[in-house]
């Protein structure tokens, strides 16, 4: 069995340990437990891992963000993976800061990345764990927020919950998506 877990982002040291990276984050945590090592190759660092029997192909899409269904695509195409057996993870401003929600399907949130992935793909039906990152920030800073370094407070907070969206990917490959979702969900 094999499962496409790709973390949203953005390339670049100007962006790293931003909230709109949690995905690069979380997936780069998930490939160092787990004893991979990510290596640049078409539209993503790739990093191939095991976890009770399974493959799991670890995605750090470099295509920036709002391009992001380029690479899920690509790499679903190449992998022969269904749309069932992947797992985006992304940075939510509706969700409060550090909740975790896992959806089977649904719209784009106003998220550029999950935009493009549901463009490329030409459906929504696909999981997705959405990582709340808050929304404390005044009109019209948005996009200072969202590319925003973490406060050392919200470090604290995060660190942990990166935790349980490892549990969460863990998770959707052994016991599945729906387990996984009334097990972790309220958590």
């Amino acid at each position: 069995m094999k499962y496409l877990i790709i973390g949203l982002g953005n390339v670049g040291a100007e962006y790293e340990h931003t909230r709109h990276n949690i995905g690069f984050d979380v997936m780069d945590r998930l490939s160092k437990e787990l004893k991979g090592a990510f290596k640049i190759e078409r539209h993503a660092y790739r990093s191939e891992v095991k976890f009770k029997g399974r493959k799991l192909i670890i995605l750090k899409p470099t295509t920036f963000m709002n391009l992001s269904g380029k690479a899920v695509k690509y790499w679903m195409t190449t992998e022969k993976i269904n749309a069932d057996h992947i797992l985006v993870i992304l940075d939510d401003l509706a969700i409060p800061l550090g909740k975790l929600r896992m959806k089977l399907k649904g719209g784009d949130g106003n998220h550029n990345g999950l935009t493009s992935i549901i463009e490329n793909l030409g459906h929504s039906n696909f999981p997705r764990l959405r990582f709340g990152i808050g929304n404390d920030f005044r009109r019209g800073y948005q996009s200072d927020f969202v590319l925003g370094k973490w406060t050392k407070d919200e470090e604290i907070i995060i660190d942990e919950r990166i935790d349980l969206a490892i549990e969460f990917v863990k998770g959707f490959v052994s016991i599945g998506a729906q387990r996984t979702m009334t097990a972790l969900n309220n958590k």
